[in-house]
């Protein structure tokens, strides 16, 4: 229980700026237009996307992923094992690599039929998946590259709702009634 007084994540706003809720309004319109393709068709790659589009606004909302690495940091303290950290980041980085790179293949070979008639829909979740994917594995100059940017415009904004925006336009189009 000690162990558990030491995280200092707090179920807060994980972004309280104008960019962090218009990407969290982004991820709940995406979840809602693929619920709609999802109603309309009933296709499973839809509610799939609606559930992860959920997923992922709850994690920008209330900062999910530091919870798991103020999780990590304190079982590595508490396992005596703090000082050699750097293996244990470099084996998860090949590990959720690795586990992108799997799933991500099984998921477009499970669903080739599907995807190759939604070739917009694929784009989106391929660009929003490396972009959290990087973001995930957090080297510094990849870090440096996401929080830079033109004209107050930062790269990982365009990155992120770029992905959000093309798979809400997918869905869109894919839940629009029959005529």
């Amino acid at each position: 229980m000690d162990l558990l007084l030491k995280i200092k994540w707090r179920p807060e706003i994980g972004d309280p700026t104008f960019m962090g809720w218009f990407t969290v309004v982004a991820y709940a319109v995406a979840a809602l237009l693929a619920w709609r393709a999802w109603s309309a068709g009933r296709q499973r790659v839809w509610l799939a996307v609606a559930v992860g589009m959920v997923l992922l606004c709850l994690n920008k909302q209330f900062d999910l992923q530091s919870l798991f690495t103020d999780i990590g940091r304190e079982f590595a303290r508490y396992g005596g094992w703090y000082e050699d950290r750097r293996k244990v980041q470099k084996v998860f980085v090949i590990a959720v690599l690795a586990g992108a790179g799997l799933s991500g293949a099984w998921f477009l070979w499970r669903f080739r039929a599907f995807l190759a008639g939604h070739k917009l829909l694929a784009t989106g979740m391929f660009l929003l998946l490396t972009f959290i994917v990087v973001r995930a594995i957090s080297f510094h100059h990849v870090d440096v590259f996401l929080k830079s940017g033109v004209a107050g415009v930062r790269m990982n904004w365009v990155l992120e709702l770029g992905g959000i925006l093309i798979v809400a336009v997918a869905a869109l189009r894919d839940g629009r009634p029959e005529k």
